[in-house]
């Protein structure tokens, strides 16, 4: 009787390593398409703005993510973490933006201001839960926190040399320039409130350009229409080259 051939380690199926996953939350909203982390992230930012950051547990998160406890800490390996990173996000592609803005040589500094309030403000706007307001929370001052911080420093900072840059500023009394910075950021961060307040934004481009128009209006800047137009062409010029921004950003927010 012929004997059965063996079968070598190489033929055996190989087992996946790690623990399986298991079931969404009904209702959980996490697409199973994505990747982990990215399931991790979207169930924290729901969790975080819905029912708060401190009643959130890692527990719940998981839960909401389909997946195990044990496995969140492969992505990340804490709560904080996981807002940390979320806080990034939210001024990665503003802080981005500005950086190649100051670059910018082509475009005046009207223009360059006009598009990144818009950059910022769509960002505001547009997202699916208001992580702006994750800002409040008194943890953000934890040490765990300061590269978040730092951006948003760096950006804040970006405003005010942009604005330093237009003509505007040249008529600003001594100290003007700081105090309208602030305002200027403010105002763009302004979105933050009005989502808490009230119905998520409708048509986040439009909106956005309106609050672009309003930083130049308290800028004092002159031309707006000639700003808005140039200020349009760079933000569709770098809507198509971000890491951040999909190229297949809908029409209407390249316009």
């Amino acid at each position: 009787m012929p004997t059965a051939a063996k079968e070598s380690p190489a033929d055996r199926p190989k087992r996946r390593v790690g623990r399986p996953r298991v079931a969404p939350e009904p209702g959980g909203g996490t697409a199973q398409a994505a990747e982990p982390r990215d399931q991790l992230l979207a169930a924290a930012a729901e969790l975080f703005t819905v029912q708060g950051y401190t009643a959130t547990s890692t527990r719940a998160i998981t839960a909401k993510a389909g997946m195990r406890q044990a496995s969140m800490y492969y992505h990340f390996p804490s709560k904080e973490a996981l807002l940390s990173s979320l806080l990034e996000t939210t001024v990665a592609p503003s802080l981005e933006f500005a950086e190649w803005a100051l670059a910018e040589q082509d475009a005046s500094a009207e223009a360059r201001l006009w598009a990144l309030a818009r950059i910022d403000a769509a960002q505001l706007a547009g997202a699916e839960h208001n992580l702006g307001a994750l800002y409040l929370l008194p943890e953000v001052r934890q040490e765990v926190f300061a590269p978040f911080r730092e951006m948003r420093e760096r950006l804040r900072e970006s405003y005010r040399e942009l604005l330093g840059r237009t003509a505007a500023a040249l008529d600003y009394p001594p100290g003007g320039l700081a105090q309208r910075a602030d305002l200027v950021f403010g105002l763009v961060e302004g979105v933050i409130l009005a989502r808490m307040e009230h119905a998520p934004v409708a048509d986040p481009a439009t909106y956005s350009a309106g609050v672009a128009d309003g930083v130049l209006r308290l800028a004092e800047c002159g031309r707006l229409a000639a700003a808005r137009t140039q200020g349009r062409r760079l933000c569709a010029d770098w809507v198509g080259r971000s890491e951040h921004l999909p190229s297949s950003t809908p029409a209407k927010d390249r316009q």
